[in-house]
C-alpha cells in the first residue's frame, strides 16, 4: 500500500510540471504550434482536386489510402501574402473528432516538448488567427511560438467542414 501512495505523490508533483509535445510549423516568419496528439501523419505537398464554391482557403481534396481528405491552405485562412508552394511545403493529415482534414503550410520545423509554465496567455489584441483560437504563446530559448487550438479552428463553423457537404 504506502508504494501506491507514494506513486501518487510523484504524479501530484509531476503533473504540477507538465509538459506537452507540439508539432512546430511556419507560415511566413511565424512559428506556430499545434497538440501532437492531433497529428496522424506529415506528407509533402500534392494539388488536391478542387471542390467547385468552396471557399478559395479550401483548396480541395485528396484520396489518402481510399479516405477523401479535405485540404485547407492555413496561410490563405489567416490572410497571410500568397507564396508559391516549394520543396518545403507540407500537409499535416490532422485527425480531429473522428475527421481527417489536411492543413498546408509552409514547412515543419520540429516536435517540441513544451513545460506548461513556458506557456503564457496570448495578449488580447486584434491578429490574423481569431484569439479563441490561440492557446497561448510559448517561449522556448529564443523561440516564441503561436499555440494553436487546431482542433477548435478547423471544425469551426466559418471553415465549412463540421458538416457533411464535404463527405465527413
Amino acid at each position: 500500500m504506502p508504494a501506491a501512495t507514494g506513486s501518487r505523490a510523484g504524479q501530484a508533483r509531476a503533473s504540477s510540471g507538465m509538459t506537452r509535445e507540439y508539432l512546430t510549423f511556419r507560415l511566413g516568419n511565424e512559428e506556430y504550434g499545434i497538440d501532437i496528439l492531433k497529428v496522424q501523419e506529415i506528407r509533402g505537398y500534392e494539388e488536391p482536386t478542387h471542390i467547385a464554391n468552396s471557399p478559395a482557403f479550401i483548396k480541395g481534396v485528396v484520396n489518402l489510402r481510399g479516405v477523401i481528405v479535405p485540404i485547407v491552405d492555413l496561410r490563405m485562412r489567416f490572410g497571410c501574402e500568397k507564396v508559391e508552394y516549394n520543396g518545403f511545403t507540407v500537409t499535416i493529415i490532422l485527425h480531429l473528432k473522428n475527421r481527417v482534414v489536411g492543413a498546408v503550410v509552409d514547412a515543419v520545423s520540429d516536435v517540441m516538448e513544451m513545460p506548461t509554465e513556458a506557456i503564457k496567455p496570448a495578449p488580447e489584441m486584434s491578429s490574423v488567427v481569431d484569439a479563441r483560437f490561440i492557446t497561448g504563446l510559448g517561449q522556448v530559448a529564443e523561440r516564441m511560438l503561436i499555440l494553436l487550438d487546431i482542433e477548435s479552428l478547423i471544425l469551426s463553423p466559418s471553415l465549412g467542414l463540421a458538416g457533411a457537404e464535404l463527405g465527413l
